[in-house]
């Protein structure tokens, strides 16, 4: 699903960058699923247990030494698994945003992570003082983030509202290709009121896209009958066009 409530992929915190990778991963590797749910099961224990170590100015850091294992062993299968989808997912990505753009502009799709350059362990180690006084854990995968650059820069800072309505096209799009090519399975596709604020040419280059045999059943919703009669005609295929008139469903010209 494509849907005007992307745009907050860009405009809002790491979380939900955070929620989108997992998602997308989860829709394949059941494996992944459990290893992240066991990760945040040890993340509430030890955030416990700093509470704990904090209030009462405890020296026993036992069990904390446990979860720290527990939590590091977790997050590197998580981590590598991001990775690896990441890497596969940009080309993609990128692909699918030049074809859109024409090619004008230069994007990119960067994953944040202090695990690129040490193991969580080690990193949870150096941070305990810090984490006993904040009464939770500052460092983990749940801190990683998603870098949406347009021309070197943040996206959500520079980019014209068709520019990040197209960025998140193009991600959405590589997510589709992703599960096809993993699931073996052609997912609908609902492109949900998606071309207010693209240009003619853009509307019309993802039709030409979507319209191609990568792609099965689409549903698209539109306000305005005409303009998304013309860019349908444009693709050359059979569509039917369906009205909403005082809830009800009907097949119209």
């Amino acid at each position: 699903m494509i849907s005007p409530s992307d745009e907050q992929l860009i405009n809002d915190g790491s979380e939900l960058r955070r929620k989108y990778v997992d998602g997308v991963i989860s829709q394949f590797d059941k494996a992944y699923l459990e290893v992240l749910m066991r990760y945040n099961r040890a993340l509430l224990q030890r955030n416990a247990t700093l509470k704990q170590l904090r209030e009462s100015g405890g020296r026993d850091f036992s069990m904390l030494d446990l979860w720290d294992e527990q939590l590091s062993a977790l997050a590197s299968v998580i981590y590598d698994k991001r990775v690896l989808f990441i890497e596969e997912l940009v080309p993609v990505f990128q692909r699918y945003y030049a074809y859109i753009s024409d090619d004008k502009e230069e994007i990119a799709l960067d994953y944040k992570s202090n695990l690129h350059e040490s193991l969580l362990i080690d990193l949870l180690k150096d941070a305990r003082s810090k984490d006993l006084a904040l009464g939770y854990t500052s460092q983990g995968i749940h801190k990683d983030d998603l870098d949406l650059m347009l021309k070197g820069y943040p996206i959500k800072k520079i980019a014209s509202q068709g520019q990040k309505k197209t960025f998140l096209i193009a991600l959405k799009l590589a997510q589709y290709e992703f599960l096809l090519r993993h699931n073996g399975i052609k997912p609908i596709l609902l492109l949900d009121d998606i071309f207010d604020k693209l240009d003619a040419k853009r509307s019309s280059k993802l039709l030409q896209l979507v319209a191609q045999d990568t792609f099965n059943q689409i549903f698209i919703t539109d306000t305005k009958k005409e303009h998304l009669v013309e860019i349908l005609q444009e693709t050359g295929k059979d569509f039917l066009m369906f009205g909403v008139d005082k809830g009800e469903i009907k097949i119209i010209n």
